[in-house]
């Protein structure tokens, strides 16, 4: 009976499905990152050499392999381990150059990875977050450290040890104008500024003039009358404004 060239382990897991018989058995590989390629490995059951191998790498050299677990973990395969391919929930496999990792945590995940530097963009993808969330280097009894997609993190570093996701922290200033929040992106305010936000579709006219008080200001003094051309400096959320047109006849 002839098998097929191979059969696809991504497919198995995401049909429900045993491996079918067939000459090799095709992963996703990857080799310092989560860049992954296609890789057809001749047993169903590999020892990590032979998955190093059919990656065409010299498993002579010193390489850490992960198995990139459906659920999000990593699990360690080491050189002369065999790794089922049948029912582990793994279709990605990750190697480095090189002869330790760095152990870390993500949202209680245990994950390791074989660089001491790491991207911020490769915890979000391991986190796999939504646009409304981010990551964050947790910090016992201090505030937790926001990271950027491209911040450069040192996992050797002291204290870098978990991860988490949270709602995204709130970007620019919100102030209240005639009792409606708005968001603007700096914290010092113009009167035209906070004009526009108050009346947004009104038409220009010679003859409206608009006054305008502030309190609960950054700046001294935290309340008076903002004239055109003036500015104040808000708090982060919290600066009230009220803004009063009048027609003159």
């Amino acid at each position: 009976m002839k098998y097929p060239d191979f059969d696809d382990v991504g497919d198995a897991i995401r049909e429900g499905r045993a491996l079918r018989e067939a000459a090799a058995y095709r992963i996703r590989f990857g080799l310092d990152g989560l860049t992954f390629r296609n890789v057809n490995v001749p047993d169903p059951v590999p020892t990590g050499r032979q998955i190093l191998a059919s990656a065409g790498l010299d498993h002579r050299t010193d390489y850490i392999l992960y198995a990139y677990l459906d659920t999000g973990d990593f699990e360690d395969v080491r050189p002369d381990e065999t790794f089922d391919l049948r029912g582990k929930g793994a279709e990605r496999f990750i190697a480095f150059k090189s002869d330790r990792d760095f152990k870390f945590s993500l949202n209680d995940r245990q994950l390791a990875w074989g660089n001491a530097n790491m991207l911020g963009s490769v915890l979000y993808d391991l986190a796999d977050t939504s646009p409304d969330d981010a990551v964050f280097l947790e910090v016992c009894g201090g505030e937790d450290r926001l990271i950027e997609p491209d911040d450069r993190i040192n996992l050797d570093a002291p204290g870098i040890e978990r991860f988490i996701t949270a709602p995204k922290p709130q970007t620019g200033y919100v102030i209240l104008v005639n009792s409606v929040e708005e968001t603007v992106p700096d914290k010092h305010v113009t009167f035209e500024q906070v004009v526009k936000l108050s009346h947004p579709n009104a038409p220009p006219e010679t003859n409206v003039k608009f006054s305008m008080t502030y309190r609960n200001a950054a700046s001294l003094p935290h309340a008076g009358e903002l004239g055109e051309g003036g500015s104040v400096e808000v708090k982060k959320k919290g600066t009230i404004f009220n803004v009063t047109r009048t027609v003159q006849s």
